[in-house]
């Protein structure tokens, strides 16, 4: 399975992905709390349990990301914890998940053309004002042939999406695939560098 690589700006941009212990709990605790929001949808009720669940998240999440081997990453803003959260992932462009993605709501329609560095030609949707009072989004996708490449941004606040936006396109831009190849597995195969 090939994995992820990407080198964003250190300025900008805090890796969970890596954090383990005490390193990095509290970008690890902010990511989890807004991917948990996010999950749990507008309208909610908070329940007494969400920062004890997301403690205990952010205390298993750096294991899971490493059993992942590299087929997901993901990054806090550096300035803010709380206001963005971006995970990309590799997966396998299977038949159930070419249908998924085929029968999404019409507003999923509504992607662009967006060239990354290393993956080509993509599309980016961006979500400022979702539906029902969810936080906005952008969501970039390759699709390889073989496998899906997605990095999904999602911000807290609706007045300040406008002002990281291009800090997000940056990160998506410098995402790239990892693929190991044994030395003969393939004498078919020629790889050259993307410059």
């Amino acid at each position: 399975m090939p994995r992820l690589h990407a080198e964003p700006d250190r300025t900008k941009w805090v890796p969970v992905t890596d954090s383990l212990g005490f390193r990095g709990r509290r970008h690890r605790k902010a990511a989890i709390r807004m991917l948990l929001a996010q999950a749990k949808g507008p309208g909610a009720a908070p329940s007494g349990a969400g920062g004890f669940t997301a403690w205990a998240m952010s205390q298993a999440v750096p294991f899971l990301m490493r059993k992942a081997g590299g087929r997901v990453l993901v990054w806090v803003w550096k300035a803010d914890p709380e206001l963005v959260v971006a995970m990309a992932q590799v997966q396998t462009a299977t038949p159930q998940l070419r249908a998924a993605r085929a029968s999404l709501p019409i507003e999923y329609d509504d992607s662009e053309e967006f060239r990354g560095t290393y993956l080509g030609i993509g599309e980016k949707l961006s979500m400022p004002l979702p539906p029902g009072g969810r936080p906005p989004f952008a969501t970039y996708t390759w699709d390889l042939g073989s496998h899906f490449v997605s990095v999904t941004a999602v911000c807290s606040d609706r007045e300040r999406f406008g002002t990281v936006i291009g800090a997000v396109d940056e990160l998506a831009r410098d995402i790239r695939i990892i693929d190991d190849l044994t030395v003969g597995e393939s004498a078919t195969v020629l790889r050259l560098d993307p410059a």
